[in-house]
């Protein structure tokens, strides 16, 4: 099974966005902001929103800024 990290990168890689929900349904990972920060410290560049939702719930989605240029950029264990 690969890492959190490794699934959540090629996700965003893929010009995907992400949010906490559906990392919990897709890679079973419960701390999204977590990983996305492992990400940011091995220098992907990634960026975020704010999405209000119709119930007035606030959460965060994350996206590559730069799906293209973020390959082979970090190495992964």
């Amino acid at each position: 099974m690969e890492s959190q990290n490794k699934q959540i990168k090629e996700y965003l890689d893929h010009g995907n966005k992400i949010t906490s929900l559906d990392a919990l349904e897709m890679f079973g990972c419960m701390r999204l902001a977590s990983r996305i920060n492992d990400l940011k410290k091995q220098g992907m560049r990634i960026g975020s929103k704010t999405v209000v939702a119709p119930n007035g719930k606030r959460y965060s989605q994350y996206y590559a800024l730069s799906p293209e240029g973020n390959k082979n950029q970090m190495s992964l264990i």
